[in-house]
């Protein structure tokens, strides 16, 4: 009897502790972040890529070659240098990829980055839910050309989408901030 009566408050303290958290932004983080996206004047850092699962993927994971704390799904980028930079109608990078190509590298095959440079093509901006904006626009290396979208969110974190012609999608998470 007593050990149902243990599993029984066990129960309900662990039903009624695990509620999700309901976040708020502040006025000032919601004017912040329109401030950002209306003046087309931020910088975005990344602390995770998302490469896309594939067997050659996994593989290189489990070479052990990745960063302390990552999977094949997710690479821990705290540490690397790495940027989104979009200012008034230019737009700068430097990420690096992780995945899988889909045409041959040239010789000396040194574009394991992204490296957007360049006017932005394309560029639209949509209030979400929340607060929140979705920025999508056209964007180019030396290469290739990219689909780029990011979403901000009013805690000033983002979340960046890039697709190539010859590489798998990937994807980002990082914080904004003003570029000065």
């Amino acid at each position: 009897m007593k050990s149902i009566y243990i599993i029984a408050v066990t129960f309900s303290i662990t039903f009624f502790s695990c509620k999700s958290i309901n976040y708020q932004a502040t006025g000032e983080q919601i004017k912040s972040l329109e401030y950002l996206v209306e003046n087309k004047n931020f910088k975005i850092e990344s602390d995770w890529a998302y490469p896309q699962t594939t067997t050659a993927t996994q593989q290189v994971f489990n070479s052990g070659l990745l960063p302390t704390g990552s999977s094949s799904g997710a690479i821990n980028l705290i540490g690397n240098s790495n940027f989104l930079t979009i200012s008034g109608d230019s737009i700068t990078s430097y990420l690096p990829y992780f995945g899988e190509r889909q045409t041959n590298v040239g010789y000396g095959g040194n574009d394991s980055t992204i490296q957007l440079e360049g006017v932005v093509e394309n560029y639209h901006v949509a209030k979400g839910k929340k607060d929140s904006y979705t920025i999508s626009c056209d964007a180019k290396s030396k290469s290739e050309h990219f689909k780029v979208i990011i979403k901000l969110f009013p805690n000033l974190k983002s979340y960046v989408i890039l697709t190539g012609a010859s590489r798998n999608s990937i994807s980002y998470s990082g914080e904004v901030k003003s570029k000065e």
